[in-house]
């Protein structure tokens, strides 16, 4: 079986894949962008494929519910990666010599307070792996970068200052995709793609009250524009229930009763990495 996620080497997908899929019988394969793990799974060139949707601190990863809406793929796992960003830097440098950091910009973001006690220039990289690797290859003492223990692991490199984030409990929320709708008997959760057929006063209250009415608690809610017209949306709903539950599957006959299309995107139970 192949897995795609997105790489470079080091980053916290490839992290994520390593520890949710069995190492026997599963080969890794990297991607240079989420839509390409995607598409390289909605078009059967990979079996299965594993992207973040949501960080604790920064919210959704849009890039990953765009790619949702535009390829036919379904959501068969759910994993949640505890996240810790660090300060890396090459053998033989001081911390009190540290002039600039790099990253990628969420990660720069969630270290803004010690960033900006280190008095440090920031540094943009498409992601904490390139940034971890680009200071190996420069070898610059005068840097560092903010990746993960991983990262330090894969590139060579010293953590000089361990927990720079500024807030506890970071995490990353992965799912896991496949291009077959393979059903969980005893799923927890499924998520929902809800695209209005018309704009109403009040349309997503309408939306919610009928899953409230059926007593089904909602996790995540979370709105994408149609791109046909400014201040039409389409909206993300995970509710914790399986898809073969009965209270689900009347919400969701409902919502099409009043004219919305309703996209069922998968079913699946959630694992802490």
């Amino acid at each position: 079986m192949n897995v795609a996620y997105l790489g470079p080497k080091g980053t916290f997908s490839e992290e994520a894949a390593l520890r949710y899929f069995p190492p026997n019988g599963v080969e890794l394969i990297m991607h240079d962008s989420i839509f390409d793990v995607i598409e390289a799974v909605a078009q059967g060139e990979m079996d299965k494929g594993i992207v973040p949707i949501e960080n604790a601190i920064e919210g959704t990863i849009t890039l990953t519910t765009d790619g949702l809406v535009t390829n036919n793929v379904w959501i068969e796992g759910e994993a949640i990666l505890p996240v810790a960003l660090h300060l890396l830097t090459v053998e033989g440098a001081d911390v009190d010599d540290i002039r600039e950091v790099w990253s990628i910009a969420p990660a720069l973001a969630q270290c803004r307070n010690f960033i900006r006690k280190m008095n440090a220039k920031i540094k943009h990289y498409s992601s904490t792996a390139n940034a971890a690797a680009s200071l190996v290859k420069a070898d610059d003492k005068h840097a560092g970068a903010i990746a993960s223990e991983w990262a330090a692991k894969t590139f060579g490199l010293e953590i000089a200052k361990k927990n720079v984030h500024d807030f506890e409990g970071n995490s990353t929320r992965f799912i896991i995709i496949s291009k077959e709708h393979t059903e969980v008997p005893e799923a927890t959760k499924s998520m929902l793609l809800i695209t209005p057929m018309q704009d109403r006063p009040g349309l997503l209250a309408i939306i919610l009250n009928v899953f409230s009415s059926l007593d089904i608690n909602l996790s995540w809610i979370e709105s994408r524009p149609t791109k046909k017209k400014l201040g039409t949306y389409r909206f993300f709903v995970e509710a914790q229930l399986g898809a073969h539950e009965i209270n689900l599957q009347k919400a969701i006959s409902i919502l099409k009763t009043y004219g919305h299309d309703v996209r069922v995107l998968g079913s699946f139970n959630s694992k802490q990495l």
